[in-house]
């Protein structure tokens, strides 16, 4: 097996595992207001955004976090690929058991423990399903580009960043400068495929500091018309979720969206029409500022700031997880 072989456009994004013991909340957030189709199934979630049978599953438990991230490889034989990667630079992986993948829906999944603790499950062949959706939206973005994105705040960005670049071959599309409360963040986009970015990595300049409690910063879905963008984020509000940041677009892919924080604390990004990436003339490019327009905070309040600023002075106290230290 050629472990050299570029597995760049062979991954995408397949699922989203939670944990929370907010599962009545859960289904109202994503039923009623993000308005994906969402129906309980033997005491967890299931969400579907297409054929796939599980999108985004929360199962019961107390860690109100993302519990797992899944990720779809081509085929068997670059899922090898991946695994090898993992073992040779010290990783532990496990194969998960028939009741795990049951409530993941695929075939089988293989699990290792990512950068920053994060659980990162790869899978060849997904459950699919031929029941027509029952949902608010009128589609979502997925196919070749996987699910969506997220969004995680490293205090050692280039262990994560070589993570990503070294065991699937994320290639990067750009970065931006961004200040928030009052410290400048350095976020670099990583993507496995036609996607934009599949990954963005947010770090503090200077000392490194975390100002968020969980595993991701957030996660993004991708909706198929503007009036889907635009009902949801409507429907957010009159539901009493918290908003925040207000509709605007990005100044690296473009997309149009607004963020809503989840019963468990993360944020959803619900966006629509970001660029594709054309692979024989892109050009990284260094932005300023998330934002051409819009993206203000809304419900973010003073009680946020200072709750943030505890986290970062904590989490100098603590190590970051990595696997392994990249090899460049």
């Amino acid at each position: 097996m050629n472990a050299n072989i570029d597995l760049f456009g062979k991954v995408r994004m397949g699922y989203a595992l939670v944990e929370s013991n907010k599962l009545e909340d859960w289904l109202r957030f994503t039923r009623d207001a993000l308005g994906v189709d969402a129906a309980m199934h033997d005491g967890a979630l299931v969400c579907r955004l297409d054929e796939h049978a599980r999108r985004l599953v929360v199962s019961p438990g107390p860690l109100e976090d993302v519990a797992a991230l899944g990720y779809q490889v081509a085929d068997h034989a670059s899922l090898e690929i991946v695994l090898q990667r993992l073992q040779r630079r010290g990783g532990v992986v496990e194969g998960g058991d028939a009741r795990g993948a049951a409530l993941r829906g695929v075939e089988h999944y293989w699990r290792c423990i990512g950068p920053k603790g994060l659980p990162l499950e790869f899978h060849v062949t997904p459950q699919l399903s031929d029941t027509p959706l029952s949902m608010l939206a009128s589609g979502y973005v997925t196919g070749d580009a996987g699910m969506g994105h997220v969004a995680i705040t490293s205090r050692r960005p280039e262990a994560m960043l070589g993570f990503w670049q070294e065991i699937l071959d994320a290639r990067v599309s750009d970065d931006i400068e961004q200040r928030m409360s009052g410290l400048m963040l350095d976020i670099r986009f990583l993507r496995l495929n036609e996607r934009h970015h599949s990954v963005a990595v947010a770090c503090t300049r200077g000392k490194r500091m975390d100002p968020i409690r969980t595993r991701i910063q957030h996660m993004n879905i991708q909706c198929a018309s503007l009036e889907d963008m635009t009902a949801a984020y409507q429907r957010c509000r009159q539901l009493g979720y918290r908003i925040m940041m207000g509709v605007g677009q990005h100044t690296n892919d473009r997309e149009l969206s607004f963020y809503v924080e989840s019963p468990s604390g993360f944020e959803i990004e619900y966006g629509w029409a970001p660029i594709a990436v054309d692979e024989d003339n892109w050009q990284p490019t260094l932005h300023q500022g998330i934002s051409t327009w819009g993206h203000k905070p809304l419900d973010h309040n003073l009680g946020d700031e200072l709750r943030q600023a505890a986290r970062a002075i904590g989490s100098l106290l603590r190590r970051e997880y990595t696997p392994f230290e990249p090899t460049h």
